[in-house]
């Protein structure tokens, strides 16, 4: 069953995106991921333009962050002060993302951008995350399943930086700069890359701001819908590359497949989980580091551009 997406300019199967949503929505339930760094690699590979799927990615973010951010905050999860922080950050950040991203695509290289980002930062974060996972598993193995306790966050000199406030739910009391540097450089890459940056977020706000992990990923949460949100209005209004009837299709399946997908990952370790995740990430990194390289079946095409 055919349907005409308007803005990607391209007829697909209706079935198709619905299982490419449900299974990413299975994988974001699995891990515990946003899933907007395989969404938009996923939906390229598919045939859909990369400006459409990164603002289209961008657009289904936003419903999936708001049903996380509710249940986070009837556990009192949400540091708001900081959110809001990280949300002016965010703003700014992801309005000069969706500026650079209209330049890029009227030099035609958007494409190509797109692409290289991900590689750069899935072949990162995917790397790091198959080391740790790793070496907490041999660890497991070695020491009869004894785990070591984390050192508590020491402050280093980012922590005598001006402009102190105190972020009573997180217990510090650190300059308000490296929150908003944090959320300007997720702002960008949410513009760019069409994710919503949990995946840089989280750490960073763990290693560098120094919160407690069970306050982190619904404040992240909360600053992703805000960012998202200005991103699919911003796209929509300047590139006019946010397909609705795609990125519906894409919630549907996404909301059914998380379903299934947090009972799965009930029954697997955290190490095991982030070891496949790793395994996942490097797989898309590869596949399109391989479309970079190789020489195209067609050495030029004819695309619509703005003129």
């Amino acid at each position: 069953m055919q349907i005409y997406l308007p803005i990607a300019e391209i007829s697909v199967n209706i079935f198709l995106i619905l299982g490419l949503g449900g299974g990413v929505g299975f994988l974001s339930g699995l891990f515990g991921v946003g899933g907007g760094f395989l969404i938009t690699p996923l939906l390229i590979f598919y045939g859909i333009p990369p400006a459409v799927s990164v603002a289209t990615a961008a657009n289904q973010i936003v419903a999936s962050s708001v049903s996380g951010v509710f249940a986070h905050w009837r556990r009192g999860n949400v540091d708001l002060k900081m959110g809001l922080v990280l949300l002016v950050g965010g703003i700014f950040g992801s309005t000069v993302g969706v500026w650079v991203f209209a330049w890029l695509r009227s030099l035609g290289q958007i494409d190509l951008v797109i692409s290289l980002c991900y590689v750069i930062f899935l072949g990162i974060i995917g790397g790091m995350m198959l080391f740790e996972a790793s070496r907490a598993i041999f660890r497991t193995r070695r020491k009869g399943g004894g785990i070591r306790r984390r050192k508590k966050h020491q402050h280093s000199y980012i922590h005598g930086l001006p402009f102190k406030m105190r972020f009573y739910r997180s217990g510090l009391y650190i300059s308000a700069l490296l929150p908003l540097v944090i959320g300007f450089f997720v702002g960008m890459l949410t513009a760019l890359m069409g994710v919503g940056g949990g995946f840089v977020m989280v750490p960073a706000m763990i290693y560098l701001l120094g919160m407690p992990t069970g306050v982190v990923i619904g404040t992240s949460l909360f600053q992703i819908i805000f960012v998202t949100a200005n991103v699919t209005f911003l796209q929509s209004i300047q590139t006019q590359t946010v397909d609705v009837a795609l990125a519906t299709l894409l919630l549907i399946g996404g909301v059914i497949g998380a379903q299934f997908g947090a009972r799965f990952g009930s029954r697997l370790k955290a190490e095991h989980l982030r070891a496949l995740l790793g395994l996942l990430v490097l797989s898309v990194c590869l596949k399109l580091l391989f479309d970079l390289v190789i020489e195209p079946s067609e050495l030029y095409s004819i695309m619509p551009g703005n003129l």
